[in-house]
């Protein structure tokens, strides 16, 4: 008799990720930087894809300097621009479109603490809203700024 291993892939990932992007593409204001030759810093837009307290995934038009280290400020809708030290782990390059993987070597811990909260929220309301619960978007949600889902209650998050 022959048995079958099975193989469990375990998560790598230390932080929730907090999809920045739900269902469209939307351009998020953030430009990261990197020293050029003249020893200045030279801006590039990038779109955020997802982002977690302990790295982000980029979308950029422009290949990604080649640095060891790119200070990064995000500037997140209902969020403090928050500064950020990373490099870059990975990136995919399709016709001149590039996905980038970035991992944090200097975050605060405040804010770090922030992004963990904002995917929390996030990742819990998509479980109300897969468990069918009357109240799915909660006026408590510290993810409603960058929040573009369907049933996003925008009301709630009204400025009084």
């Amino acid at each position: 008799m022959t048995t079958k291993k099975s193989k469990v892939l375990k998560e790598r990932r230390q932080h929730v990720r907090l999809p920045i992007l739900h269902g469209i593409l939307e351009p998020v204001e953030l430009e990261f930087y990197a020293k050029t030759a003249d020893g200045k810093g030279a801006p590039q837009p990038a779109i955020l894809a997802d982002l977690s307290a302990g790295g982000m995934r980029l979308i950029t038009f422009m290949e990604p300097p080649h640095t060891k280290e790119l200070n990064i400020l995000l500037k997140l809708s209902g969020v403090k621009a928050i500064p950020v030290t990373g490099r870059i782990s990975w990136v995919k390059d399709k016709g001149g479109v590039f996905m980038n993987g970035i991992a944090f070597t200097a975050i605060s811990a405040d804010d770090k603490k922030r992004i963990n909260e904002m995917a929390e929220d996030y990742s819990d309301c998509d479980t109300r809203h897969a468990l069918k619960l009357p109240e799915v978007c909660v006026e408590t949600c510290r993810a409603s700024g960058l929040c573009n889902k369907p049933q996003k209650d925008e009301p709630l998050f009204k400025k009084k």
